[in-house]
C-alpha cells in the first residue's frame, strides 16, 4: 500500500534548483513550503514556476503552501555574519535600524521596550540563548547573558509570557498573500494566530484581493499559549491546523507541549481538520545523514497519532541532506503505518458540531463497506475537494483514489492523507464515472479486474452537490 501520512517539506537554499525539485518529489515531498520569512518574491516566483514544471514533467501533482511570515519578532542584520553572547556579560537590544555587534543588534518590533519587563526573560534563536532584562531606557532594552551563545542573522526573539501589541496579519504579509494568491499557490498557513477572528481577517482580505480565491484552503499555525486556549475555535474557523512546536516550546513550558500536541491532533481529527506536526522532526539531520532514535520516534508517533501531515523545516530548507531526508521520513512513516492497527488512532468518531449532513454519513458508510468486505479501494468524484478530505479523515484501511476535473483541486488533493489525485475529464453520467474509475486504476493502481472497489460521488453525476452516493462495484477489464 502507498504511504498516507504525507510529506511537507521546506525550499530553501539547499533545494530550489530543479534537480534537487525533482529528486525531492521522486523520494516523496507531497507537499511544497515556501516559507516567505526568508528570501525574495522573485526567487519565490521562479520556485513555483520550477515545481510547477518539474511536477508536470513527472506526471504527478504537488501542493504548494505559502508560508506567510507574521509577526514574527526577529533580530536584525549582523555585517560580520555571526556575533559570540558572552555568559555574564551585557548585551542590548535596540529598535533604531543599525547593523548588529558584539555589543547590541536590533530587533523589528518596535514596541520591545514597552513590552518587556525588568527582570523578565528573553530568548533568542529558538530558544538557544537566553537574555535578562537589566534596564529599559529609551529604544534599549539591555539585558545580562544567561545563556550564552553563537547568534546569526534574523534570528527568532521571544518574551515567554510578555503581553505583545502586534498583528497577526502584517502589511509584509498582505504584500505576500496578493503575489501567492498571482501565482496560484494552493494553500496559505498563517503564522502566530492567537484567535479564530484572526482566520476570519485574512479570509476577508483574501476576498479583498480576489473572491475567486475565498476558498483556499488556511492552515492556523498554533504557536503561543492563546491558540491552544482558542483551540476549539479556531478548528472550526480554519480547514487545518499546524502544531508548530518551535515558538509553542519557547512561549509554554516545553514539557507541556508532547501532550498538548496529542490533544491537537485528536480535537482536529474528532473536527474533521487537517493537521500537521511541524519542527525539528528530523533536525539532527541538518548535518547528519541519519536522525537520532529519538527523531524516528518522534516521525513515528505524529503517525500513530493521526497526524496527516508531517514536515520538514531545516532539514529540507539549509541542510546538507535534504533528498535523504525524505527518504529517511518517508521509510519512518511506511513502519509506522505497517503497525497502525496494533498502536494507531485510525478510529473515526467525529464531534457531533462537526457533522456535515449526508457527506460524513456517506463517507461512514463507505469505510465500513470497504471493511467489511474484500474490497481494493475506495475512489471519490469531488470537485471542491471536500468529498476527499471527508473519505480522508475517515481514515479506511484501503487506497484512497481521488478524481477530480478541476486542476487546482488536482494540486490540492496532494496534501491529504491517504489520497492518490487523477485529473479526469467532467462526468455527465454514473457510466462515464465508472468508465474514467476503470481506465485509471487499471494504467495506474494495484487495483485489478474482478476486485471490488467503492465509488463515491454526488447525483446527479454533472452537479456539483455533496456526496449522497455509494456504490459497490467490481472492476472489468478493458
Amino acid at each position: 500500500m502507498n504511504r498516507r501520512a504525507k510529506i511537507i517539506a521546506t525550499l530553501g537554499p539547499a533545494s530550489d534548483d530543479k534537480e534537487t525539485i525533482r529528486n525531492l518529489l521522486t523520494a516523496g515531498m507531497d507537499v511544497a513550503r515556501i516559507n516567505f520569512s526568508h528570501g525574495d518574491l522573485e526567487s519565490h516566483a521562479r520556485v513555483i514556476q520550477t515545481l510547477r514544471e518539474t511536477a508536470r514533467e513527472l506526471n504527478r501533482p504537488i501542493t504548494i503552501l505559502q508560508d506567510l511570515s507574521g509577526p514574527k519578532i526577529r533580530t536584525g542584520e549582523i555585517p560580520s555574519g555571526v556575533i559570540n553572547l558572552i555568559q555574564g556579560k551585557q548585551f542590548t537590544l535596540t529598535t533604531d535600524n543599525i547593523q548588529g555587534t558584539e555589543e547590541i543588534v536590533s530587533v523589528n518590533y518596535l514596541d520591545l521596550p514597552q513590552s518587556a519587563e525588568v527582570g523578565g526573560r528573553i530568548l533568542l534563536d529558538d530558544g538557544k540563548l537566553e537574555l535578562k532584562v537589566k534596564e529599559i531606557k529609551g529604544n534599549q532594552v539591555i539585558t545580562e547573558v544567561i545563556q550564552g551563545g553563537v547568534l546569526k542573522p534574523r534570528k527568532g526573539v521571544n518574551l515567554p509570557g510578555a503581553n505583545l501589541t502586534i498583528r497577526t496579519l502584517t502589511d509584509k504579509d498582505i504584500v505576500d498573500l496578493k503575489f501567492g494568491l498571482a501565482h496560484d499557490i494552493d494553500v496559505l498557513a498563517l503564522s502566530f494566530v492567537r484567535s479564530a477572528e484572526d482566520i476570519k481577517r485574512l479570509r476577508q482580505e483574501i476576498k479583498k484581493i480576489n473572491p475567486d480565491h475565498g476558498g483556499i484552503p488556511i492552515i492556523a499555525k498554533l504557536e503561543h499559549p492563546d491558540a491552544i486556549e482558542n483551540l476549539h475555535k479556531i478548528i472550526h474557523e480554519a480547514d487545518g491546523v499546524m502544531v508548530a512546536r518551535g515558538d509553542l516550546g519557547i512561549e509554554m513550558p516545553p514539557e507541556s507541549v508532547p501532550i498538548e500536541q496529542k490533544r491537537i491532533v485528536s480535537m482536529a481529527n474528532k473536527h474533521l481538520s487537517y493537521v500537521i506536526i511541524a519542527t525539528q522532526m528530523l533536525d539532527s539531520m541538518v548535518d547528519n545523514p541519519r536522525p537520532t532514535r529519538a527523531e524516528a520516534s518522534d516521525v513515528a508517533n505524529a503517525v500513530l497519532d493521526g497526524s496527516d501531515a508531517v514536515m520538514l523545516s531545516g532539514e529540507t530548507a539549509i541542510g546538507k541532506f535534504p533528498i535523504k531526508t525524505v527518504q529517511m521520513m518517508s521509510s519512518i512513516i511506511r513502519q509506522s503505518e505497517d503497525h497502525i492497527d496494533e498502536w494507531g488512532h485510525s478510529y473515526f468518531d467525529p464531534a457531533e458540531d462537526a457533522i456535515h449532513g449526508d457527506a460524513v454519513a456517506i463517507t461512514r458508510a463507505a469505510r465500513e463497506l470497504a471493511h467489511d468486505r474484500s474490497v481494493a479501494a475506495i475512489a471519490v468524484f469531488t470537485r471542491s475537494g471536500r468529498t476527499a478530505k471527508l473519505m480522508s479523515k475517515a481514515r479506511p484501511h484501503v487506497p484512497i483514489l481521488a478524481f477530480t476535473p478541476v486542476e487546482k483541486t488536482y494540486q490540492y488533493l496532494s496534501m491529504l492523507w491517504g489520497i492518490t489525485p487523477y485529473l479526469i475529464p467532467q462526468a455527465a453520467t454514473i457510466e462515464e464515472m465508472i468508465g474514467h474509475v476503470e481506465t485509471a486504476v487499471i494504467e495506474g493502481t494495484p487495483v485489478k479486474p474482478g476486485q471490488e472497489i467503492v465509488l463515491i460521488a454526488g447525483f446527479p453525476i454533472d452537479k456539483m452537490v455533496p456526496p449522497n452516493l455509494a456504490l459497490l462495484h467490481t472492476v472489468k477489464s478493458r
